[in-house]
């Protein structure tokens, strides 16, 4: 019982600190994987062997993969280059602006970073949003809580999607097939609530169209061959990844192939590459893969999948609508990173005393990706897009945040559930 005790305290003041925001997260998480392996050598259910063990390389590989394309991308000017066309085909049209921007913005968060992606084009899209007098709220926004969205419909476009790929064996493909055509129903969900609580302000005519029309997308893009061989890199890595079950080649494999590739390729200074690289979110991932794997072998799983088993009786479709929806709760107001760790053993468990649980790994997929849509701090995307939100005429508060963004959870978690429901059979495939 005291492993149990021991292992859920260290687990759950490490998520209360990471909420509050006192300590840095990565700090935090490896604070708490120190004490996970002391306190289990101490009590005997853990040790570092054991520890070392639970880390899934498999997702820390495809991690810095990705993370190093995005590095070599980011200076090339490439997201700018993007929002400054996008900026110009709208015609400061701001109902066709919010589209143009929110569309970009979703699709390069298919295969890139969220934060990174918003980093990038926020900056470019107040700049766009000041030339044409523009309140920028519904567009900065758009972009935070789309590409959020849009990061649930491949296998690389969020971490906890590489998670439950790495633990289930998902593909690129059925993140396509399964995913995919459900996204694209929530993304005009919110694109529409979006529309109808903005309504003022995309009412509102732009100020300066020739000014616009003086920006030049050619000037931002400031490496055009690096990008392009960059692209062609990108390109071919989601061949691959759509090819990954008939070439059994792991995702991180083509991802770390990939940037090698890319790297030899446009020969940039390495050193400035690899500053760009969140090596503290690889350090956070690492952290808690070693507190829930203290977790794991302090039995607090199994004691979670017994209590889960009295469910049993209840519809597998039902219970997976439990699940969507706490998750999606829960990611409201803490990491889904942390939560999506925790539940992978739950569910796999669940499976092991016999409820089939396919579809209940696509319904931890949909409340982990939707669900950090309703706070503005439900998301590393949203936190981002706030801050540099302070620095316009119109800044994002946390009353807006929720006045706006949690409609649009409310509003995208209910059709993907309604989605979850109408499509259940095909989820359990």
């Amino acid at each position: 019982m005291w492993p149990i005790i021991i292992s859920s305290t260290i687990f759950i003041i490490s998520l209360v600190l990471i909420f509050s925001e006192k300590l840095n997260r990565t700090i935090t998480a490896m604070i708490g994987a120190v004490c996970m392996v002391v306190f289990g050598m101490l009590f005997h259910f853990y040790g570092e062997d054991q520890a070392a063990a639970t880390i899934d390389f498999n997702t820390l590989g495809l991690l810095l993969g990705m993370m190093i394309i995005v590095s070599l991308l980011e200076p090339t000017g490439f997201f700018q280059f993007l929002a400054v066309k996008v900026g110009k085909v709208s015609g400061g049209d701001p109902a066709k602006l919010l589209v143009l921007l929110g569309a970009i913005t979703t699709l390069v968060s298919m295969f890139l970073d969220n934060v990174t992606t918003v980093v990038l084009i926020a900056p470019v899209t107040i700049l766009i949003c000041e030339i044409l007098g523009l309140n920028s709220q519904p567009y900065l926004m758009a972009e935070a809580l789309l590409s959020n969205t849009g990061g649930v419909a491949t296998l690389v476009g969020d971490p906890p999607n590489i998670l439950i790929g790495s633990a289930t064996g998902f593909t690129f493909l059925d993140f396509l097939t399964h995913s995919l055509p459900i996204v694209i129903f929530v993304w005009f969900t919110a694109l529409a609530i979006l529309f109808f609580l903005f309504r003022k302000e995309l009412a509102q005519k732009p100020s300066d169209l020739e000014a616009l029309a003086e920006l030049n997308a050619k000037d931002a893009l400031k490496d055009s061959r690096s990008a392009k061989k960059v692209i062609v890199v990108i390109f071919v890595m989601i061949v691959l990844f759509l090819l990954e079950e008939f070439l059994e080649i792991r995702p991180a494999l083509i991802a770390l192939g990939g940037c090698a590739v890319a790297l030899v390729w446009t020969r940039p200074a390495i050193q400035e590459t690899l500053k760009r690289v969140q090596w503290d979110v690889l350090i956070f991932f690492g952290a808690l893969f070693i507190m829930i794997g203290g977790m794991q072998a302090a039995g607090v799983f199994d004691a979670l999948v017994n209590l889960a088993v009295h469910l049993k009786s209840l519809p597998t479709v039902v219970l997976g609508l439990i699940l969507l929806w706490v998750v999606a709760i829960l990611s409201m107001i803490v990491d889904n990173v942390p939560i999506t760790i925790a539940l992978i053993p739950v569910i796999h468990g669940l499976g092991t005393a016999g409820i089939p649980v396919s579809a209940l790994w696509w319904a931890l997929v949909f409340g982990a990706g939707f669900g950090g849509n309703g706070t503005i701090i439900g998301s590393t995307a949203n936190i981002v897009v706030s801050s540099l939100s302070e620095k316009t005429r119109n800044p994002i508060t946390p009353m807006l945040w929720s006045k706006r963004g949690l409609p649009v959870m409310i509003g995208t978690t209910l059709v993907s559930s309604l989605l979850y429901v109408l499509f259940f059979s095909f989820l359990s495939r």
